[in-house]
């Protein structure tokens, strides 16, 4: 390819902006995302079942 001035240069095309990982850390991510959604459910549903049966006790006595 020849410039306006003259010279000649290739003209690469411009490298993507995101290059895409083919060593799986996308799907490690997604795990670790829903390995966490799990715990908190879990958590929640032991806090609030002890929350239950807190009141449920102390309200008959």
């Amino acid at each position: 390819m020849t410039t306006t001035d003259g010279t000649a240069h290739d003209a690469a095309p411009p490298a993507p902006a995101v290059v895409p990982t083919t060593n799986g850390t996308e799907r490690r991510k997604q795990r670790g995302v829903v390995l966490r959604v799990l715990v908190y459910v879990v958590v929640a549903h032991g806090l609030a079942a002890y929350l239950y049966f807190l009141f449920t006790i102390a309200g008959k006595n």
